[in-house]
């Protein structure tokens, strides 16, 4: 059974992590708590790097995504039928993976979503899952609760593009990205945290290139070889607005192939988007230094599914 864990107001706050029993650390490549984590030492100090996948997933289907009903954050929903077997299915499909790390939206449709995924999954037995509301839906204030065709009626009406435009009391997109920017930060800092020794660097040398992962239409495409491997459920639009992210303002690589319209494509229920991403302490802040996108709204699972 997955252990649940609270942030408190938007920032989430961590157990106590017992110091590392690795001591010195060698100047070479190494296996802390099941993470891949690179240590160089030099005259001015000890540089910590470490590799982990990143596996993101949207929620399963609710009533209001069926009816086509914008829920964001004020209506909080839980999965139908429907989406609890596009749970199930995403569970069964990734069950083979350890996760180490959760990070879950404190919606009760992503809530459910994961504790199934985890479920299912045959490695992650006693994971804490951190529920963040970081993590939400985008807000979208007088519009939530109504026919997404109003949305885009709004939207003409003031003549913006329906995905630019932000109804009365809700999030801009750059509101959306700045909360997922935040999130990025408090996740860096806790697979750190969790995973590689408590010492910090004081400057940045060079470091090896890591081989880009292997994709064969798998579910441990791009994950294969490492142990260290987040799971984080959230939403529709929050994904969206993440993806882009990554991949235009953080430039995440894409594999080959990879169209932009998928890239900036909507995920469907329980769709799964995976990343690989190098971290490296630079002074006392952990900085990614390597993105590589495995694949973006992989939907395999659900082949098997009908209405």
């Amino acid at each position: 059974m997955s252990r649940v864990f609270h942030d408190k107001q938007g920032s989430v706050s961590f157990p106590l992590v017992t110091s590392s029993s690795c001591g010195s650390l060698p100047h070479t490549n190494k296996e802390v708590r099941g993470a891949r984590w690179i240590g160089f030492s030099s005259r001015a100090g000890l540089f910590i790097m470490l590799t982990f996948g990143l596996t993101l997933v949207r929620h399963g289907e609710t009533q209001y995504n069926k009816d086509k009903l914008l829920q964001g954050q004020g209506i909080d929903t839980s999965l139908s039928e429907m989406g609890l077997r596009q749970a199930e299915a995403a569970g069964q499909y990734l069950q083979d993976l350890h996760f180490t790390n959760a990070f879950v939206s404190n919606l009760q449709r992503a809530i459910q979503t994961a504790e199934i995924i985890l479920r299912n999954n045959l490695h992650s037995a006693g994971i804490e899952m951190v529920l963040d509301p970081l993590l939400r839906e985008r807000g979208f204030g007088v519009a939530e609760g109504r026919p997404k065709e109003d949305l885009k009626n709004m939207a003409n009406a003031a003549g913006q593009a329906c995905r630019d435009f932000t109804p009365p009391g809700g999030e801009t997109l750059e509101q959306v990205k700045t909360r997922f920017r935040k999130f990025l930060k408090s996740m860096f800092q806790r697979m750190l945290t969790d995973h590689c020794p408590s010492m910090c660097p004081s400057s940045s040398p060079e470091f090896p290139e890591l081989p880009l992962p292997t994709i064969a239409g798998l579910a441990h495409d791009g994950v294969e070889n490492l142990r260290t491997h987040a799971l984080v459920v959230s939403h529709g639009a929050f994904i969206r607005v993440a993806v882009r992210h990554l991949v235009d303002g953080l430039h995440c690589s894409l594999p080959q192939g990879l169209k932009m319209s998928q890239v900036y494509s909507a995920c469907p229920n329980t769709g799964i988007c995976r990343f690989v991403i190098t971290l490296r302490m630079e002074e006392n802040v952990p900085r990614p230094v390597a993105l590589h996108c495995i694949f973006i709204n992989r939907k395999d699972h659900l082949a098997s599914l009908k209405d």
